[in-house]
């Protein structure tokens, strides 16, 4: 990208707009015309002031890539997500330029939206600032700082008092590809009318039809939509959050995303009973080691998983296992083997998943649409683990139930279809992060490890540090900071719970009529109210000296904009987020050492890029094997829009050309090495 050029460029059309607006005292649109002047010259001043920030940080961002091959890091996401705010506001304003004097010229919307990502450009500099604080106090190519440094401190701060509205309303999604902005923009208005039900005690059906009924209010107005994503974001509790990533657990959502996905002959949920387990030490077969069932905060308890089977196999349909399955429908669908067909033998392959979801939502079911294809794709087994979700159930008892699953698979893979000669660990987010720490224990215990792992954008570094990329989470749209933090302490066991009944968002059939045209009427009063609000009364507060509550400044003369909704952040107090196996990028040599191959699939766009690379070149610094590729465009969580963008299509086949190649490299199974 030639920074020179862009530059230019929005020097030019901020001059071009400002001549053309103010120009005779009869120009139309004469208050709409003064907004959009003074919007023009604040963005010329912003472009101004970035444009050495920009050319200090792009001359060494390549020093924190993982390899030359390899360019993807925090910095340069923060320079690519501002190309594409300078870019829609270059060619925005050519157009006002060329268009103002026309007679069907939509002055207010164009104002508008030129305002909009003024205030993007605004919170950006601001970011950007941070950022350059960052190369300054860092040691050279660290995209952390010290633990519990000021840096973090301060992002903490910023973030609770940042306005943050103006990405989530006309600019929403404006730094990704047009194919995934329709997609994106869907999910943000269907949160926003969720959160709406979700405060108002509505349930079932009731809850469906409210948010239904205001969801239109959000696409109208879209700095409403931006405001209301603000204050969930930073307000609504840790309930909230499980009951809408959940909502893809429903019977609704679930049978309309499997009316487009891959057909299987066995998708059959099954409950381990707790019993312990056997299994040969690596560097002496002849003798045997136990393995514990997850005890865990509540002492000895079941585990459930999923298998599919794009065929079916050998073992897959036996007494043995049919006996620990726990659906009431045929488990193995037969409608699907082709009559007089044989059953295949087993594979010497089989695939064990640990899904994603902030280690506080979803289940096996939420990703089983990708495993279905994967199974076909790979034709292989696939094992995914349904582990206990915080907070009810903090760290260590994912972790313990992860490995007890994958110690169990290894003991009974005759009875998944498979012969195990090669195991691959896969997961995302969270999952990602399981499958490492999974394989860290299989170290410590002296039992088998996977042959190899495939970590979707995992979470390697459990606290609230800065990092470039960390600083998306500012504006990101699934994993803002405020999200993070309470995803971060409910698995680190300080977000307190009371084991109570709540809200269910799958009891769609749980109330009566009587309740639902109560919730119907209600709903669509509601929604006409709110068309008579002003539009023009939003939550951002005039820049203040007071603002800035840390010890760092900003340029003089500069502020970014700040709400009235101040976000209360906790960050994690306690050890546990320090423990290796909670935060595997803290890991020492000695407990990273003998893993197997890791492959990392990172997106560009994802808050937790510079987990992925930081992990990445740990391990290459220890000669550990490890391949690290950054998709572009994408958000975080991806596998879990597969199948509404291409792109996305594109990332899930190099997820699965990264477990090929763990099945089919030309090492020594993992049983055999010491």
């Amino acid at each position: 990208m030639d920074w020179i050029a862009v530059f230019t460029s929005l020097e030019a059309v901020c001059k071009e707009n400002i001549t053309a607006l103010s120009g005779p005292p009869d120009l139309p649109y004469g208050d709409v015309s003064r907004r959009l002047v003074t919007c023009m010259r604040k963005i010329q001043d912003h472009g101004r002031a970035l444009e050495p920030v920009v050319s200090g940080i792009t001359a060494v961002y390549h020093h924190y890539d993982f390899d030359s091959d390899t360019p993807g890091n925090g910095y340069r996401t923060l320079v690519k997500v501002l190309q594409s705010c300078l870019l829609h506001i270059i060619h925005n304003g050519r157009y006002i330029a060329s268009n103002c004097h026309r007679a069907f010229f939509r002055a207010n919307h164009n104002a508008s939206e030129m305002e909009a990502y003024g205030s993007v450009l605004c919170q950006l500099r601001a970011l950007l600032y941070i950022a350059q604080g960052m190369l300054h106090d860092n040691s050279p190519g660290q995209l952390y700082g010290e633990q519990d440094g000021e840096l973090g401190r301060w992002l903490v701060r910023e973030y609770a008092s940042m306005h943050k509205a103006c990405f989530y309303g006309r600019c929403l999604g404006f730094q990704f590809s047009p194919s995934l902005r329709p997609i994106l923009q869907s999910l943000i208005i269907s949160m926003v009318s969720f959160g709406e039900s979700y405060e108002k005690q509505h349930s079932g059906l009731g809850m469906a039809a409210f948010s239904l009924l205001t969801s239109g209010k959000y696409v109208i107005d879209p700095e409403l939509r931006g405001e209301e994503y603000e204050r969930i974001t930073q307000n609504l509790d840790m309930k909230f959050w499980k009951s809408f990533w959940n909502l893809t657990e429903s019977e609704l959502v679930s049978g309309f995303a499997s009316l487009t996905s891959t057909l299987v002959q066995v998708n059959l949920t099954l409950t381990i009973p707790p019993e312990p387990l056997l299994l040969p030490l690596v560097s002496d077969p002849r003798l045997s080691t136990p393995v514990s069932p997850p005890v865990a905060h509540w002492g000895p308890g079941p585990v459930n998983m999923r298998l599919i089977s794009y065929e079916l196999r050998e073992g897959q349909d036996s007494k043995e296992l049919l006996a620990f399955a726990r659906t009431e429908a045929p488990p193995i669908s037969l409608s699907l083997v082709p009559f007089g067909a044989q059953k295949r033998p087993p594979s010497p392959w089989l695939l064990i998943h640990f899904h994603g979801g902030g280690f506080v939502s979803q289940t096996s079911k939420s990703h089983e649409n990708y495993l279905k294809s994967w199974s076909k794709d790979l034709n292989v087994p696939i094992l995914s683990v349904d582990y206990s979700l915080a907070p009810e159930a903090p760290f260590p008892r994912a972790l313990e139930e992860c490995f007890y699953a994958y110690c169990w698979a290894l003991k009974n893979c005759h009875l998944l279809g498979s012969t195990a000669e090669r195991v691959c660990l896969a997961g995302d987010s969270a999952g990602g992060n399981l499958c490492i720490t999974v394989s860290m224990r299989a170290i410590a215990c002296g039992v088998r490890i996977p042959d190899g792992i495939m970590a979707a954008y995992p979470a390697t570094l459990l606290t609230i540090e800065a990092s470039p990329s960390r600083l998306l989470t500012s504006f990101d749209l699934l994993l803002p900071l405020g999200v993070l933090s309470k995803c971060i302490n409910a698995y680190t066991g300080e977000e307190t719970v009371q084991l109570t009944e709540g809200i269910s968002t799958l009891s769609a059939l749980g109330r009566d009529t009587a309740s639902l045209i109560s919730d119907l009427s209600h709903g669509a009063s509601k929604w006409i109210q709110s068309l008579d609000k002003k539009a023009h009364q939003r939550s951002v507060l005039p820049c203040s000296p007071d603002s800035s509550s840390g010890p760092r400044d900003y340029p003089e003369g500069f502020e970014p904009l700040r709400s009235e909704r101040l976000s209360v952040i906790q960050p994690p107090s306690c050890l546990t987020v320090k423990n290796p196996f909670v935060s595997p990028l803290l890991a020492s040599d000695d407990l990273l050492r003998g893993l197997p191959h890791v492959h990392i699939v990172a997106s560009a766009l994802d808050a937790l890029l510079d987990d992925s690379v930081m992990f990445a070149r740990k391990l290459q610094n220890m000669g550990q094997p490890v391949t690290l590729r950054v998709v572009e465009d994408l958000p975080h969580g991806f596998l879990s829009l597969s199948g509404y963008a291409e792109e996305i299509k594109v990332a899930s086949d190099i997820c699965v050309e990264r477990i090929r190649e763990v099945f089919q490299q030309t090492t020594l199974p993992s049983c055999t090495r010491k």
